[in-house]
């Protein structure tokens, strides 16, 4: 119960900060406007292995790795699916740990491709915020489909986890076309 109500309050913050976006790979500051330091060594190593985790992790998903994901999510996770919840609706559906793993099992992806990732982090805490690209197996031919997402991670006993997905509402734009987000 105490890691849900972190993950919702994680949510409920980084929700309202998603208009403003820093560079890429880069921690965000709560209340504040004004431009943000350069991560320091320690945190710029802490982002590059939270970027590396989520890469091996999206992997994992296309390849169907369902003995390895099950090693990185905790027994509460929780995944929500977007379209309707990304327009104010309610979500799609929310899958608990075994409902998601048993989707990823039917290998649903040819392809995942992480594009955008920012993180945010809050010493064992990361929130990542971005998209993925992604070609499903049901439809081979179809261009790529962008998820936007905003995930939580903790890191337990020297080991990321990945606590909670959200299918979030990212900025709009034409591939090409400039983001009209600050990033």
């Amino acid at each position: 119960m105490h890691v849900r109500l972190i993950v919702t309050t994680l949510f409920v913050i980084t929700t309202s900060m998603s208009a403003q976006q820093p560079p890429e790979g880069t921690a965000r500051s709560a209340g504040t406007s004004a431009e943000l330091a350069p991560p320091t060594p320690a945190e710029a190593a802490a982002i590059a292995e939270v970027l590396s985790f989520e890469k091996t992790m999206e992997e994992a998903v296309v390849r169907g790795d369902v003995a390895f994901l099950a090693t990185i999510l905790p027994a509460d996770f929780r995944f929500t699916h977007g379209d309707g919840w990304t327009s104010g609706g309610a979500p799609l559906r929310v899958d608990n740990k075994e409902a998601w793993l048993a989707a990823v099992g039917k290998r649903p992806y040819l392809t995942r491709d992480l594009d955008a990732v920012n993180v945010e982090l809050h010493g064992d805490i990361a929130i990542t915020y971005g998209r993925y690209k992604m070609k499903q197996t049901s439809s081979p031919n179809r261009g790529d489909t962008s998820v936007w997402f905003e995930r939580v991670y903790a890191k337990r006993n020297g080991k990321w986890m990945y606590l909670s997905h959200r299918t979030v509402h990212g900025p709009l734009r034409d591939e090409g076309q400039a983001s009209t987000s600050a990033r």
